[in-house]
């Protein structure tokens, strides 16, 4: 078994709290003593030397050299509070059922950590842990004028100008789910949310 296959499945029982490699680790008083110690960070959003699942990391393209930054970000739960119609709506056109954001929570994570780290451009994040109040991420963070990134023939495309400030257009795997561009171009259901969700008289969502 490789390494990065031995920590995804560590990363997974310790998920479900149930060890099923016959370990002798309680995963889920780890998991517990971990979100005790993400909730009480000082901050938000704060720097972090290594990534704590390095398995995802690297394949949403985390690499261990100068100019990338990964950032821990802690980010309150639930969907929003919708208030229900008192008049002048028949019962089902009160619209309080289904009702869903237009923002994702891990969209709203990763644009936080945009805005704390200006100077580089988010290349993806994923889910490091929930609990009751709050869900962590961690943001992978590209420098664009490093001269690491910039030689480096995988990463270097960020660097170019279109793409700046790429979280907050729904470039990312995040956006891009949130935008509903799951399904390929011309794929039926993505009529009314290509190129934009502002194309067609804003009916993307």
């Amino acid at each position: 078994m490789t390494f990065t296959k031995r920590v995804q499945e560590t990363m997974q029982e310790e998920w479900a709290r149930t060890p099923a490699s016959g370990d002798a680790y309680d995963y889920g008083l780890l998991f517990r003593s971990r979100m005790m110690e993400y909730r009480r960070a000082p901050e938000a959003v704060m720097k972090v030397e290594k990534p704590f699942n390095v398995a995802r990391a690297r394949t949403l393209g985390y690499k261990a050299k100068p100019g990338i930054t990964i950032a821990r970000v802690r980010i309150r739960r639930g969907g929003g509070l919708f208030i229900r119609p008192r008049r002048a709506r028949k019962p089902k056109r009160m619209g309080i059922h289904s009702m869903t954001r237009k923002k994702g929570i891990q969209v709203m994570a990763e644009e936080r950590a945009q805005n704390r780290f200006p100077n580089m451009e988010v290349l993806n994040s994923y889910k490091v842990g929930v609990d009751g109040k709050n869900h962590y991420y961690e943001v992978i963070l590209v420098d664009p004028h490093s001269p690491s990134i910039l030689a480096d023939k995988t990463l270097k495309w960020i660097a170019q100008p279109q793409h700046t400030g790429r979280v907050f257009r729904g470039k990312t795997s995040a956006g891009q789910k949130n935008r509903g561009l799951g399904n390929p171009a011309g794929a039926r259901g993505t009529e009314k949310i290509r190129p934009s969700l502002r194309a067609h008289q804003r009916k993307g969502k």
